[in-house]
């Protein structure tokens, strides 16, 4: 019988990444379609393991418990939402646009695509069933959204600025709400086109409206 080697430490290691990072990814699978399916309050743990045929002690291992896998999933949603805008933004820009409301709108048109191809997910996170504090980590995420919208659209800080900036990111948010409850692609595109006539109305670098005395 021949001697079977050892494998190498180095390959060993990455075997058992790919093997944590499949069972997470299957995890957080099960957990999409069970949460979906029931909402947190009323999903198990069990129904998650069942359906990700996994056990209960791997879930624990990974996550931490229920509330964990959740705000797990919810991180994974928005990071793919992030990355989605940001690789539109940056081929936008190879391609030769750089006007800061084009290369948001760019983005913007990429984020409400996202939203109808994991409109399951919109709706789960826009119900407001979750574990405690998942308010808080909605609102600081959604300032930290804003903050990054007011950076690509190359506006400032004060008062009138931050108010720009969170009314077009209140434009896509609801938006991406309005769309994940569309029954068919083209009610989605619809809104999509109609988000997007606001965001060219509400364009920070465009005349503001006459004053008195200003001449028409």
């Amino acid at each position: 019988m021949a001697r079977r080697t050892a494998r190498p430490a180095s390959g060993g290691s990455a075997w058992q990444w790919s093997r944590t990072a499949e069972t997470r990814r299957t995890l957080l699978t099960a957990a999409r379609e069970v949460f979906g399916e029931q909402g947190f309050a009323e999903a198990s743990v069990a129904a998650v393991v069942k359906r990700a045929g996994s056990s209960v002690g791997s879930l624990y291992h990974h996550f931490g418990g229920k509330s964990e896998l959740f705000l797990a999933l919810w991180e994974d949603h928005q990071t793919t939402h992030e990355r989605s805008a940001a690789s539109a933004v940056a081929k936008a820009r190879e391609s030769g646009v750089h006007t800061p409301l084009g290369l948001f709108t760019v983005g913007a048109r990429a984020f409400l695509d996202c939203s109808w191809q994991r409109r399951d997910l919109v709706r789960l996170f826009m119900d407001g069933d979750g574990p405690p504090g998942f308010e808080l980590v909605r609102r600081t995420r959604n300032r930290e959204w804003i903050r990054q919208n007011a950076v690509l659209l190359g506006i400032g800080t004060d008062s009138v600025d931050r108010l720009t900036a969170a009314a077009l990111t209140a434009v896509m948010g609801e938006a991406g709400r309005e769309i994940a409850m569309c029954a068919t692609r083209r009610q989605a595109d619809e809104i999509t086109e109609a988000a997007l006539v606001l965001i060219q109305r509400l364009d920070p670098a465009s005349p503001g409206p006459a004053q008195d005395g200003d001449t028409p």
